[in-house]
């Protein structure tokens, strides 16, 4: 398993469709995973600290996690199949769950957990950047910095 940062997400033209973009922490290779609109504005919201009124959905497994004592020691993105991403999110106590990895990223934002993923998925749908192209993607950071969780309304299924 290979850590990862969040880079941030985007809308992808000309679908509309978003995606969040990670980055291995020690490495050159980057991972894009289409998202839903709801997901990205989750994980939007926690990158740029924006606390609603009310709890959402991952505000509240996180506030449940803490009411009861549990820690998400980590999420783990540990598959591929068909162009579909699988997650687990791993607990302090060692239990596992079964989840997307839109949503395991939004509660490992919230919760200050490490995110990972497997060799195999880097290798399959990694995308290797080398440094000559770093420029390009401080654009993309310099976009996230300017976009706004309104931007993500539209989309489709996620993943």
């Amino acid at each position: 398993m290979r850590e990862v940062d969040v880079i941030g997400v985007r809308v992808e033209m000309p679908t509309n469709q978003p995606i969040v973009l990670l980055r291995e922490v020690a490495g050159e290779r980057y991972l894009p995973i289409w998202i839903g609109a709801v997901e990205a504005t989750a994980i939007a919201f926690a990158q740029q600290g924006v606390v609603p009124p009310r709890p959402l959905t991952h505000d509240l497994m996180r506030d449940v996690l803490e009411a009861t004592g549990q820690t998400l020691s980590e999420v783990q993105i540990t598959e591929v199949k068909d162009g579909v991403f699988y997650a687990a999110l791993i607990f302090g106590s060692g239990a596992e769950v079964s989840a997307r990895p839109s949503d395991s990223i939004a509660l490992a934002l919230r919760t200050g957990s490490r995110i990972v993923v497997s060799e195999e998925v880097l290798d399959e749908a990694g995308l290797a950047v080398p440094v000559e192209q770093e420029d390009e993607v401080e654009r993309f950071r310099e976009f996230l910095d300017h976009v706004s969780p309104e931007d993500f309304e539209a989309g489709g299924p996620a993943h």
